[in-house]
């Protein structure tokens, strides 16, 4: 099952595309599970919104279990997350969560940038 709808403008728009893909399946997910992945797909399309040059790919779809997510932008950096959570710097954090939060994180170049694509398991 697959989701590949028009680049989302926002966040939230890219957050409604996933959890319809989420309620449309046909095996029951946990809720903290789909509050999980709302939470990664805010976090890689905010990122690409303030930080990359904007979406310019996005694709969800479930697979063997699995809720994968890709969101490309236009930046060829790689995130990063803070050395010191000392320095008084709000936010910053996301990219960590993701990788907290996700089964398996990956980073491919693209010709226009990066795709950063994320696994999450729905069991």
């Amino acid at each position: 099952m697959a989701c590949t709808a028009e680049l989302p403008a926002t966040s939230a728009e890219a957050r409604d595309l996933v959890d319809a893909l989420l309620r449309a399946c046909h095996q029951s997910v946990d809720e903290i599970v789909v509050a999980d992945a709302l939470l990664i797909t805010s976090e890689l399309v905010t990122n690409a919104l303030r930080h990359a040059g904007g979406v310019t790919g996005f694709t969800a779809r479930i697979t063997g279990g699995r809720l994968e997510v890709t969101v490309e932008d236009a930046s060829p950096l790689r995130p990063s997350a803070p050395v010191d959570a000392r320095d008084g710097r709000v936010g910053g954090y996301g990219w960590s969560l993701v990788h907290r939060l996700a089964t398996s994180v990956a980073i491919t170049t693209t010709a226009a940038g990066k795709g950063i694509h994320v696994a999450l398991r729905l069991m």
